[in-house]
């Protein structure tokens, strides 16, 4: 139990480095930045299928739930509830993209 939480914890500190880097070249004080970041997550969590140091850990850490609250609590009221609409819709929307693309690389369809 002790060694998978250090592997989630190491894995989580590499993507929320990660997360830190990505924000600060493209943009620290954009909400859509974020918005980027938390939706390509998605997507690779999706296509992926990862184990626990890949997604709960860099994964887990390079999305953010925490960043995802304070802007929903900083940013004006139509701008949060665009951003709240956004992110559900298109974090939702990457995983499932990313899980019919790895389920199609699994079974070797072609479109």
């Amino acid at each position: 139990m002790f060694r998978n939480a250090a592997v989630v914890g190491a894995g989580a500190a590499l993507g929320a480095t990660a997360r830190l880097v990505s924000t600060m070249l493209l943009g620290p004080d954009s909400i859509w930045v974020l918005l980027a970041v938390n939706v390509l997550g998605c997507l690779l969590h999706g296509a992926c299928r990862p184990g626990p140091f890949l997604g709960a850990g860099v994964l887990g850490g390079y999305t953010s739930f925490s960043a995802f609250a304070l802007v929903l609590v900083r940013a004006p009221w139509g701008d949060a509830a665009l951003y709240l609409a956004a992110t559900a819709l298109g974090c939702v929307g990457a995983w499932l993209l990313g899980d019919s693309l790895a389920a199609r690389g699994a079974t070797g369809e072609r479109s």
